[in-house]
């Protein structure tokens, strides 16, 4: 059994089921800027920007995109785009030392079906 969401291992969600909501803020660079945005479908929508990484996942809607957003509002280039500085990758690092962005996402996935 997986310690973190307790699906023995193998085993897979029904593939008819509705995948649960599960909403994140996702850190993309292009270039030396970063977008800071939010998606409740984090690969249709990352496969629409044009990016080179995704630096990371945060878990969060709206609020936290936000919030993001005024933290970093000296940074902003324009839109949701902001200047990757060493204080925007600190942030992206920090967030990312949780995991790679995917396994966390697959990890959120299978609590929220586990629940």
């Amino acid at each position: 059994m997986c310690a973190d969401c307790d699906w023995r291992y193998g085993d897979a969600p029904d593939a008819e089921l509705p995948l649960p909501r599960i909403d994140v803020v996702y850190y993309l660079r292009f270039d030396r800027r970063v977008k800071i945005g939010t998606s409740m479908r984090p690969r249709q929508r990352l496969a629409s920007i044009r990016h080179n990484e995704l630096l990371a996942f945060e878990r969060g809607d709206r609020t936290i995109e936000r919030q993001r957003h005024r933290q970093f509002a000296t940074l902003r280039e324009g839109g949701e785009w902001f200047t990757f500085t060493a204080e925007l990758e600190a942030h992206a690092s920090a967030l990312r030392s949780a995991g790679d962005p995917w396994q966390l996402y697959a990890r959120w996935l299978s609590e929220a079906l586990r629940a």
